[in-house]
């Protein structure tokens, strides 16, 4: 931990659970939540579609990890480690909410504040279905404990 009693590294499951696989990262994120345990550093945290709110969530860490649903052009399920450097959004904002926000964009931001953690780590899973629905398709459902285990091992690093 921190001098102020904070936890060095934050790790996000971002995403919708309302639309099907995009709500992966949470479902990694309780996967994770139930090893708390064995990573007294971490803070795991469900951070919905995100937003801003990022911003204050990753401020002061040392280091964050990512979670989130990524169109890859990959197998349904694959997951990839990737860092901020390595990857191009495609993201189309409306810039119609608050809620609204590019995650590459917020990291810049954060970096522009002087509030970024000195290292970020992406994970992306590619989903099969994105549609109204409350459940990951099972291409993703059935892997959990092995994107939780990939997670995991980022922790160990």
């Amino acid at each position: 931990m921190d001098s102020t009693g904070g936890k060095k590294t934050i790790v996000l499951g971002l995403g919708n659970p309302l639309m099907g696989d995009e709500g992966i990262g949470q479902a990694v994120i309780k996967k994770l939540q139930t090893r708390q345990t064995e990573f007294p550093n971490a803070e795991f945290v469900d951070a919905g579609t995100g937003g801003m709110n990022i911003l204050h969530l990753i401020a002061g860490k040392d280091k964050a990890v990512i979670i989130d649903c990524a169109l890859m052009q990959t197998a349904p399920g694959t997951i990839k480690r990737f860092t901020p450097e390595q990857v191009q959004s495609v993201k189309k904002l409306t810039h119609r909410s608050l809620h609204e926000a590019d995650i590459l964009k917020v990291i810049d931001l954060a970096g522009q504040l002087g509030q970024c953690p000195d290292e970020i780590v992406f994970f992306g899973i590619e989903p099969q279905a994105l549609e109204l629905r409350e459940k990951l398709s099972p291409a993703l459902n059935d892997r959990l404990d092995e994107y939780a285990e990939q997670v995991a091992k980022e922790l160990c690093r």
